[in-house]
């Protein structure tokens, strides 16, 4: 959400109101096969292709799925199946994979919207702001790390040359792997996803690339497709894309911030107000709605960063380059990337998330949080506009900062504890708490190189 090109510049995406249209469209562009996608509890992209004629199957009691074989949708062997009921109007092509197109889809059991599935949480959180008028827009920034596997199956940066001790916007970073990342944004681009800025992040092989912010539930369809494409055309071209949080444990790992506005009907930005006598252009909604998000901070933490490695980039300290660029405080301040969120004027980027979260969940959890700092008017307290990686841990208790959980267990013991963010988020919390509780015991219970190196013979 920073300064984007005008509307009409952009390409505007496929809208599709009526069957016919749609069918006509795709057999002029020869698709054959349409995806019936939908994302499990991980935000994982799953599908069944669908010959374009049984398209209208898919709209109607949708594809069917089993539901015990999908991650997190609370279905049993004996239970019933989980149905991919396909939303018209979010169809598209899928450039990078001729003769194919893309439905989004939420799932539902017995004819109704299923409640494990994470789109159905989102949309029953912004029937919340519906009703009072609001939409949440959101711009969100995938960073990713595009790898190679070496002659001994170990990751490194795909361009070999890419060895810069701070390799942050370097134009030979930049340069080297410009087929790719061509391929990518042109492919966004041919379905209305309005890419406007490219760089080479502050890690080896890392890089971002920006869309145009759009209403949340559009953002998340649209990062979803970001991943898929990405993914993809990288392993066309013999790459790894990976959206892994840490993947060096000695360099920035791979966030998702979240830019966040609410909108009045008539599209006014509910959160700006230049009058603000902090100077961040915030009006007093966004403060209490801001409060409401440092507030349960510990609990979307387990949203936002929702695996073992999501914790090795929220880590107080620095990295090779000078900075992780992660938050590690619950803060908030002007321009500051030390904090959790960042105020870019009359907004709020939330710098907690990153590339492993499932962006509905993410993004329901937030919703669901500064409602409650709506409501309950929270304020934030003053801003702080220093780096927080140089205060001593006495000098962020005198400020009143908390740190964020540094592991995912404290993470989840947070999650549980608030009931809230619980109930929000209704049956699916429950078993997104209990599928990572048993990753943790998972994690515990791994021996690592660096125990074999550091005990196998130290008694």
């Amino acid at each position: 959400m920073s300064t984007t090109p005008k509307p009409s510049d952009r390409v505007a995406p496929l809208r599709f109101q009526a069957l016919t249209d749609a069918t006509s469209y795709l057999d002029a562009q020869g698709v054959k096969y349409v995806l019936a996608q939908f994302v499990d509890i991980h935000g994982t992209a799953k599908a069944k292709a669908v010959p374009v004629a049984h398209l209208p199957s898919v709209l109607g009691d949708g594809a069917g799925f089993a539901g015990f074989a999908i991650w997190g949708v609370g279905i049993e062997p004996h239970g019933p199946d989980f149905m991919a009921v396909g939303e018209l109007g979010t169809l598209s092509l899928v450039p990078w994979q001729p003769g194919m197109a893309r439905i989004v889809c939420d799932g539902h059991v017995h004819g109704e919207p299923w409640a494990f599935d994470s789109r159905v949480t989102l949309k029953k959180q912004i029937e919340r702001l519906t009703a009072r008028g609001w939409t949440l827009n959101t711009g969100l920034e995938p960073e990713f790390s595009l790898l190679r596997r070496s002659v001994t199956g170990a990751i490194e940066p795909c361009d070999a040359s890419d060895t810069l001790a701070k390799p942050c916007y370097d134009y030979k970073g930049l340069s080297r792997t410009r087929a790719y990342l061509e391929k990518l944004t042109e492919s966004l681009h041919a379905v209305g996803i309005d890419v406007y800025q490219i760089d080479h992040e502050d890690a080896n092989g890392q890089f971002e690339i920006n869309y145009t912010y759009t209403d949340c539930l559009t953002s998340c369809d649209h990062y979803v497709f970001f991943k898929m494409a990405a993914s993809e055309i990288a392993n066309e071209m013999g790459m790894v894309c990976s959206f892994m949080p840490k993947p060096f444990a000695h360099l920035p790992g791979n966030g998702m911030h979240m830019h966040a506005s609410i909108a009045d009907a008539a599209g006014a930005n509910l959160f700006e107000d230049k009058s603000d006598p902090q100077g961040l252009n915030l009006s007093m909604m966004a403060y209490h709605f801001l409060g409401g998000l440092l507030a349960h901070a510990p609990a979307l933490t387990a949203l936002a960063c929702p695996t073992v490695n999501s914790y090795k980039r929220l880590v107080v300290g620095r990295s090779l380059t000078g900075a992780t660029w992660a938050p590690a405080y619950i803060s908030y301040g002007d321009n500051n990337r030390s904090t959790m969120v960042r105020i870019p004027k009359g907004r709020l980027e939330l710098r907690l998330p990153d590339g492993s979260c499932n962006p509905y969940l993410a993004t329901a959890a937030v919703i669901a949080a500064g409602l409650d700092g709506i409501e309950r008017q929270l304020h934030p307290g003053p801003a702080h506009n220093e780096n927080l990686y140089d205060l001593t841990p006495a000098q962020l208790r005198e400020r009143g900062i908390a740190v964020l959980p540094q592991n995912l267990d404290r993470a989840l013991d947070a999650l549980e504890a608030d009931t809230l963010i619980v109930e929000a988020l209704g049956p699916v919390a429950c078993e997104f708490i209990r599928l990572k509780r048993m990753e943790w015991i998972e994690y515990m219970r791994h021996v690592s190189d660096w125990e074999i190196k550091s005990y196998l013979e130290f008694f």
